[in-house]
């Protein structure tokens, strides 16, 4: 197993080194950033109207047309709002030290704009399967955008594996070791209780899915959140000096933890990003599959509601133990992982501090676990039909219960490159279809925003559109090779 783990590292250090992973979602969010003029901050109010000016949990129920958006959005912060908020910012914490915090925000603040361009190409690219759902992600707009059939196949198989079975042991894992460390409670129960649960949910299909993921993932992120802001205003004195680690740990991580840490500027970067993208997924494909599938007026309705998506995932829930574990005083270069977010929580809230986390844990897992599974499923869909659906849930749930068991860097690592190889297909994709994004949002701006009513229809009529800007930017691409060819 150990041997297992170095050569994993040892990919991890490539993919997620200085010249691969890393500028690529960085420079991907910069790049989208200014094609679409800040969208992040120039409709950060008009996204929060929204997603929640009408926002009722009694709606309108999921089924084959598709969800709600805040249904879509609320199944995507399920997948965003994971392990990845409350143990992996402390593992990022333990590795690259405070400063990782830092490019966690560089990185979500720049992913925003990705984000948005995947939400939109999804929408723009969504499809009916052979029984009628609507449904859609990278895998269509690579195949139908991009015109690169073997490459969606790629991405679908890398999700499937990524998200479906790697990254789904990654939340089991935190929640055996969670409630174990919390209430004395056998992995192996742990394990049992979280299948049985998850195949009832699996079972109900999109719309057992979009009900539950609609109305736990609000409880679930406001009593993690309250419960974080009652330590902080416990250590109130703390919460400058905090805030100081986390800048200077950005660029001199010695200084910021007194050595105790022993990272390096790299290494906070490294962490910073991975863990970030762990988190809020921008950039990885994964989110685009639940906004796919909402009903909205135009696409870029869907892109903005993702934008909100990874702004409650990163600024407020991943800030939440952060700033928790910081003001706490619990980075002392032991503990990592869900150990140091109960270590923290214990000193601000006595021994009920690491069952409060283990439960929150639980939920905020779960929900991501449940996500993952329909993201995962769109694929399975996408390669072989409905005919294997029910093979592929057992699979699903027999990985929960191997990731019970196995150790946590193992699992964090495996989840690292499997994450790190599927953001690559899905990135050409994006960026190769860049002026399909900024044609929507231009369109949203100078029309549907001017009259304030909606212009469109279903935003299929928009995909013809687009698409015939599309067809002419790759006919004049073939006109210009064949003169270069003939010259």
């Amino acid at each position: 197993m150990d041997a297992l783990t170095q050569i994993v590292k040892d990919i991890n250090s490539i993919l997620w080194g200085p010249w691969c992973l890393i500028p690529i979602l960085v420079g991907t969010g910069i790049f989208f950033t200014l094609k679409l003029r800040a969208v992040q901050i120039r409709h950060f109010k008009l996204a929060f109207k929204h997603v929640f000016g009408g926002l009722s949990f009694n709606g309108e129920k999921a089924g084959k047309h598709g969800m709600t958006s805040f249904q879509s959005l609320a199944t995507a912060i399920a997948a965003q709002v994971g392990t990845g908020n409350l143990a992996g910012v402390a593992t990022a914490m333990a590795m690259g030290g405070p400063g990782a915090i830092f490019w966690m925000w560089v990185a979500a603040f720049f992913g925003m704009a990705t984000i948005f361009a995947e939400a939109v190409l999804a929408q723009l690219y969504r499809t009916k399967d052979r029984e009628g759902h609507i449904t859609g992600g990278p895998a269509y707009y690579i195949s139908k955008g991009l015109g690169n059939k073997p490459l969606s196949i790629i991405f679908s198989f890398l999700i499937i594996i990524a998200l479906g079975f790697i990254g789904n042991m990654v939340q089991a894992n935190s929640i055996s070791t969670a409630f174990e460390s919390a209430f004395h409670i056998p992995t192996w129960i742990s394990g049992i209780f979280v299948i049985m649960l998850a195949g009832f949910i699996f079972i109900g299909g999109v719309s057992r899915i979009a009900g539950f993921t609609e109305k736990m993932v609000p409880l679930m992120a406001g009593i993690y959140v309250l419960g974080s802001l009652y330590i902080v205003c416990c250590y109130y004195d703390m919460i400058i000096p905090a805030i100081e680690q986390v800048v200077i740990g950005a660029f001199n991580p010695e200084a910021a933890t007194g050595g105790v840490i022993g990272a390096s500027i790299k290494e906070a970067i490294r962490y910073g990003v991975a863990r970030g993208l762990f988190s809020n997924e921008a950039g990885m494909g994964s989110t685009p599959h639940a906004h796919a599938v909402a009903r909205v007026k135009h696409p870029a309705e869907q892109g903005l509601a993702a934008i909100v998506g990874l702004f409650i995932d990163t600024f407020i829930v991943l800030n939440a133990t952060a700033i928790v574990i910081l003001v706490t005083g619990s980075l002392d270069g032991q503990a990592t992982g869900i150990v140091l977010t109960q270590n923290a929580f214990v000193k601000g809230m006595g021994e009920a501090g690491a069952g409060f986390v283990a439960i929150c844990l639980f939920f905020a897992a779960f929900t991501t676990i449940i996500g993952w599974y329909f993201f995962a499923v769109q694929n399975v869909k996408y390669l072989f039909g409905y005919k294997v659906i029910n093979v592929f849930s057992v699979m699903v749930l027999a990985f929960l219960m191997m990731g019970s068991f196995l150790h946590v860097d193992l699992v964090w690592e495996l989840a690292d490159m499997f994450n790190g190889l599927m953001v690559i297909p899905n990135i050409i994709a994006v960026v190769g279809l860049y002026k399909l994004v900024i044609r929507a949002l231009n369109d949203y701006d100078n029309k549907f925003l001017k009259d304030e009513r909606p212009f469109f229809g279903p935003s299929e009529k928009l995909t013809n559109r687009f698409a015939s800007l599309h067809n002419a930017v790759r006919a004049s691409r073939r006109a210009k090779n064949k003169q270069q060819s003939e010259e």
